[in-house]
């Protein structure tokens, strides 16, 4: 019980002051429930609306890929440099340490691997992401897959449903396959099919014309990094797409397979947060290597 020695009435209660509501952060999540917002503010950085996410869960359908072979070694480290950390549920429980205290975005569907066709998924149980204390659940679309779209669709919605119960936000994952083509076109309409079916964020690729894909996507689009490049394209390919109306990015093979991979993630967040160009950022990846 609280001590009743010393009670002061209150006084400041600003009558003078009209009450502004309070605006929020991250695209198109202004009437959401408090927990979804909390948990998409540990993704996005309240001061710069951005995100700069680490992705490693490329083991879940390629196996021990190049820079993910021990997640202890090789990305443990880089985690300190994160907003977010994009990984599997196994990987969490056995390599990743609870005291980092990052926000996970956690892949939440499997069923394939690259030894056969992809996006035959189904999805973990959201209890299991609940108990993993998970910010987001990741889901992939295979828009204009004709074997996989309705299935992969079905599967966001099923996880927006479920994430909705907990308010766990749905990362819809656009995913990209041999018969797509990779322009804003294709990016846009995967982008707004996860938007119009719960998503709370979009994953998908920087292409050109990616201002429209970004501008009819009514909630934070993040791209991805792809395959690697060198890493002053990388940088620019970040500076572009914040320019362009991207909340961030979700890097996976651009930092754990650079040179210098630690230093890499800090030049990303330096151009995603800070607003160096790319050529400050490479400058600064050069200065700290």
């Amino acid at each position: 019980m609280a001590d009743l020695d010393d009670l002061r009435e209150g006084a400041e209660f600003g009558l003078n002051e009209t009450f502004v509501p309070q605006g929020f952060h991250v695209k198109g999540a202004a009437h959401l429930p408090w927990g979804m917002k909390d948990r998409l503010s540990r993704i996005f950085n309240p001061q710069t609306g951005r995100t700069v996410m680490l992705a490693f869960d490329h083991g879940f359908i390629m196996g021990p890929t190049s820079g993910v072979e021990r997640i202890d070694l090789n990305i443990i480290p880089l985690t300190v440099y994160a907003d977010c950390l994009m990984c599997t549920r196994g990987i969490l429980q056995t390599s990743v340490p609870p005291s980092l205290n990052k926000p996970v975005c956690l892949r939440s569907d499997a069923g394939t691997t690259i030894l056969t066709e992809l996006n035959d998924n189904v999805l973990i149980d959201v209890e299991d992401a609940i108990r993993l204390n998970a910010s987001a659940m990741a889901v992939m679309l295979a828009i204009g897959d004709p074997v996989f779209e309705a299935k992969t669709i079905a599967n966001l919605y099923k996880a927006v449903d479920r994430g909705s119960r907990y308010n766990i936000p749905i990362m819809g994952v656009t995913a990209v396959g041999k018969q797509m083509t990779r322009d804003a076109r294709y990016f846009g309409l995967a982008s707004r099919v996860c938007a119009e079916n719960g998503a709370s964020i979009v994953k998908t690729y920087y292409c050109e014309g990616f201002e429209k894909v970004a501008a009819a996507c009514p909630v934070p689009v993040v791209i991805a990094g792809g395959k690697k490049l060198p890493e002053k394209e990388a940088l620019e390919l970040c500076y572009n797409a914040i320019n362009d109306g991207a909340a961030g990015v979700d890097m996976g093979r651009n930092v754990f397979q650079s040179v210098s991979p630690a230093v890499m993630i800090q030049a990303i967040h330096a151009v995603v947060h800070d607003g160096l160009t790319p050529k400050q950022g490479y400058e600064l990846f050069m200065d700290l290597s």
